[in-house]
């Protein structure tokens, strides 16, 4: 079983309170969501695995069972065009979990008019496969936010 922590430290809402339809419909996948501090940090790596997509507001990393996780920085952040993002890791790498990938600051996004809200989708499952689901509280980062069997 992979065991997904959280890249952020903040308040789980889960993915229905995602303010955008083809995340709050698990189109994408089902997960859940963290509405972040509002301060400057670094999303980290939510499994170890490698980088297999890699943008200033988005990233995957797969595991060793196949398992994708894409951690999604704010929505609609893509419009931002990478402005107040920093990778600080490549496409292919392999990382830890708990490792930076991107450094942003939600407040930042929430000024560009963005939501910050961050989407954790386990991808290509299903929601049946996704155990101890968290999505309300508060998280920090590094917590356990659900299994995947």
């Amino acid at each position: 079983m992979t065991t997904v922590t959280s890249p952020l430290a903040g308040r789980a809402i889960g993915l229905a309170a995602v303010p955008d339809p083809v995340f709050s419909g698990a189109m994408v996948g089902p997960g859940t969501a963290i509405d972040p501090v509002r301060e400057a940090s670094e999303a980290v790596a939510p499994v170890d695995g490698i980088v297999v997509s890699l943008h200033p507001h988005a990233f995957v990393v797969v595991d060793e069972e196949g398992h994708g996780v894409l951690t999604h920085l704010g929505i609609d952040t893509v419009q931002l065009n990478g402005e107040g993002f920093e990778l600080l890791v490549n496409k292919g790498d392999t990382v830890t979990r708990g490792q930076a990938v991107v450094r942003w600051n939600p407040a930042a996004v929430e000024a560009a008019g963005k939501s910050p809200v961050c989407p954790v989708v386990a991808l290509e499952a299903t929601a049946d496969s996704l155990s101890a689901l968290v999505e309300d509280g508060a998280v920090k980062s590094g917590d356990e936010l659900f299994g995947w069997q």
